[in-house]
């Protein structure tokens, strides 16, 4: 069986963390100079406990999914929270019902991005727009957003969507129109703060429920029908 081998920062990280450090490490530098030393430590209490929050939010997992026969399997493309179970009008790209499953990440979650399904990647878009709380109904349609479509092995379209959250402002995709795609691989990262939803056929086997917290690639959250 397949087990998560290390954790490390990801490159989407580098410059933020980097740059942070300098900063909380000069200021207290500063204030470690005055006489009185309750500024430094509220400084460092402060900041580094802000520092702490965001080296955790861009911790990078290595996983690989446990299970060798992946057909028909939908796993959980972020770490977070179950927050939509519902069938939707999807009039972009399917103009027909969809079953969407949607994740939202806080703060305190990974915000790397893995591949629902394995497959082809049949196309890639990013569109600008608002920056609605991640959870709301509206954010889906209404916020900056990347829409990832895979064709799997036999066929069948997934959507996958990268949604911006009401901090998040950089949305990255590495998915890349017309290369093959697999589970265990990185589709993307999101900064601060949003969701992500996964479009699927109706009648798709729901295997999470609402509230439930996901780990992504390690969480199935649907079977596809064959």
């Amino acid at each position: 069986m397949k087990k998560i081998k290390k954790i490390h920062i990801h490159r989407e990280g580098t410059d933020t963390l980097l740059y942070g450090f300098i900063f909380v490490a000069a200021v207290a530098l500063l204030l470690w100079r005055i006489e009185t030393k309750i500024p430094f430590w509220l400084f460092v209490a402060v900041f580094g406990t802000a520092y702490a929050v965001v080296v955790n939010f861009f911790r990078c997992p290595i996983r690989y999914f446990p299970q060798e026969d992946t057909e028909g399997i939908v796993v959980a493309p972020a770490d977070g929270r179950v927050v939509v179970i519902e069938e939707v009008e999807e009039n972009t790209y399917f103009h027909e019902r969809r079953l969407m499953i949607s994740i939202f990440m806080s703060l305190f979650n990974v915000h790397a991005n893995w591949f629902p399904v394995d497959g082809k990647v049949k196309f890639v878009k990013h569109q600008d727009g608002n920056f609605h709380k991640a959870w709301l109904p509206k954010a889906s349609e209404e916020n900056e957003r990347a829409d990832v479509m895979i064709t799997t092995p036999d066929g069948t379209d997934v959507l996958c969507r990268q949604v911006a959250g009401a901090v998040a402002r950089r949305i990255v995709t590495y998915a890349k129109e017309g290369e093959d795609c697999y589970i265990d691989e990185h589709l993307g990262f999101i900064k601060f703060g949003s969701r992500v939803d996964v479009f699927l056929p109706i009648g798709t086997e729901v295997c999470v429920k609402m509230g439930q917290s996901t780990t992504g690639d390690q969480t199935v959250i649907a079977k596809l029908k064959g």
